[in-house]
């Protein structure tokens, strides 16, 4: 099992990335100010055909799982430096909130 940091900083962005089954994604991060402040995750395939749109980046669970019929062949999850548990917000996400791949 490997587990590799996806670099990010804290904004809107938009970037292509190649998981560990070998196939390029592009994802697409964005934040909500609203009453439940979040990041949202989208995942396209290399040419921007949107896969699974809308992933909120909250911590404890494996954000993937539940795409498994997807075979994005990992897991993907955040976590916050100095609380595992706190969920992202707009300033922090790349500097002490991080996201990650772990690869089977």
């Amino acid at each position: 099992m490997a587990v590799y940091e996806i670099p990010l900083s804290p904004r809107p962005q938009s970037f292509s990335i190649t998981f560990p089954n070998g196939v390029t994604y592009v994802l697409r991060l964005i934040y909500l100010f609203t009453p439940d402040d979040c990041w949202l995750l989208d995942i396209s395939d290399a040419q921007g055909n949107p896969i699974v749109c809308g992933i909120p980046l909250v911590t404890g669970a494996d954000l993937l799982a539940q795409y498994a019929y997807a075979g994005f062949g990992c897991k993907m999850f955040v976590t916050t430096d100095g609380d595992p548990m706190a969920v992202p917000r707009f300033f922090n996400l790349g500097i002490t909130a991080h996201l990650y791949i772990e690869a089977p």
